[in-house]
């Protein structure tokens, strides 16, 4: 029986009085949660994806080793690109999460000063208490209008005003830490914030500074582009820097284009008994994903694949070293994903065109031939003088 306001002197409560008894904490709290329109992500499964080979073996190789240096997806609109990378969390294991406000794990407790950067933490860890737990991968989409600070971090604004300090507040970057990274047309955002996000996704974190402020961030996440090109181009500098390109084309057959469509209206139509149909199938990948990467701890390369990958390279003319990094790199994915701890020529053959697609500049090379013309120049006219 609910709780009620007494009267008062046996007089009968009043409207107001009535009206505070309704707007009672038992009212409140007995009144059912309103329904926010909030869904649960349930994204299309990566296995039921129809076609699309090198995009998927792209994708697979980067989450695999992620020193791959992430992919770029280029194609049209209605490919299939975003509905790829969004049903990626479903075949990829769980990462360990701090729940220090440092983000601290474990394994940062092993540096020398770790006493002092993290005294919290390294109270807390050496007590024998957890200060890590494991979470599902998360997809953390970057927003086209995104601005610098929400990417990198800056000074918390609200508590800045609210309680008089100043707080660095951790940016996209370092959420993603150990998760996706997405950038939905990466070549419609802002050269700057691209920037920044490559140069952290390189390095594997980022220092901020505000003032006489400074914090520095982990940022080890897989990075995934995907962009229109009849919607612009992307700078060489940039482009350079991703990893794997893929070009998604639409499927050209009939009966791929029927499935296609087959399985999306399943999916629309029941998205519980779809899922159901693909989850042993997505367990397994699941466990081959676990597998690939601890034996990609012990995979090398063959003398002839570093050979004839050195080779093609040079033979391209291609000047970026990333290169060939990003083909070794790939090729000990591409080994490991298929229970094998040695890299063969087969292996270079089958990741090279994702590898060095693009890496090619028609302008560097003339460029480089007509600064070789004019230093023929100067050194013939050299020999004559001192002649």
């Amino acid at each position: 029986m609910s709780e009620s306001l007494p009267s008062l002197g046996g007089v009968e409560q009043s409207a107001l009085l009535r009206l505070l008894n309704q707007a009672g904490a038992r009212a409140i709290l007995a009144e059912e949660a309103p329904d926010l329109g909030l869904a649960e992500p349930r994204p299309f499964p990566f296995l039921a994806i129809v076609g699309q080979i090198e995009m998927r073996i792209a994708l697979l190789l980067a989450v695999i080793n992620p020193a791959v240096g992430g992919v770029l997806l280029i194609g049209p609109r209605g490919t299939g690109k975003t509905t790829a990378v969004r049903s990626l969390t479903n075949i990829l294991p769980d990462v360990e999460v701090s729940d220090c406000d440092e983000g601290v794990l474990p394994e940062d407790l092993n540096h020398e000063n770790a006493r002092l950067l993290y005294p919290d933490c390294y109270e807390k860890y050496h007590t024998g208490q957890s200060i890590s737990h494991y979470e599902p991968v998360k997809l953390v989409e970057l927003p086209l209008n995104a601005r610098l600070e929400d990417v990198v971090g800056g000074i918390n604004e609200r508590i800045a005003v609210q309680q008089q300090r100043i707080r660095l507040e951790r940016g996209i970057l370092a959420r993603a830490d150990n998760h996706l990274l997405y950038i939905d047309e990466v070549n419609l955002l802002d050269d700057t914030i691209v920037d920044a996000i490559l140069d952290a996704a390189a390095q594997g974190s980022y220092t901020v500074r505000r003032g006489a402020m400074s914090g520095t961030y982990r940022s080890r996440f897989v990075l995934i582009g995907s962009m229109n090109p009849e919607e612009g181009r992307l700078r060489p500098q940039i482009l350079d820097r991703f990893g794997l390109r893929v070009n998604v084309r639409g499927l050209t057959t009939k009966e791929e284009r029927l499935e296609v469509y087959r399985r999306v209206r399943g999916y629309r139509q029941n998205v519980t008994q779809f899922l159901r149909q693909w989850e042993i199938p997505t367990a397994e990948v699941r466990d081959e994903i676990l597998l690939a990467r601890e034996l990609l701890k012990q995979t090398t390369l063959s003398d002839e694949a570093m050979d004839i990958a050195l080779t093609l390279v040079h033979d391209l003319g291609i000047d970026s070293h990333r290169a060939e990094y990003t083909l070794f790199e790939a090729a000990r994915a591409y080994a490991a994903s298929d229970g094998r701890d040695v890299v063969t020529a087969q292996d270079i053959r089958a990741i090279a065109p994702m590898a060095l697609r693009q890496r090619r500049s028609e302008f560097m090379t003339r460029f480089f031939e007509s600064q070789q013309e004019e230093d023929e120049q100067i050194r013939a006219r050299i020999d004559e003088l001192i002649g």
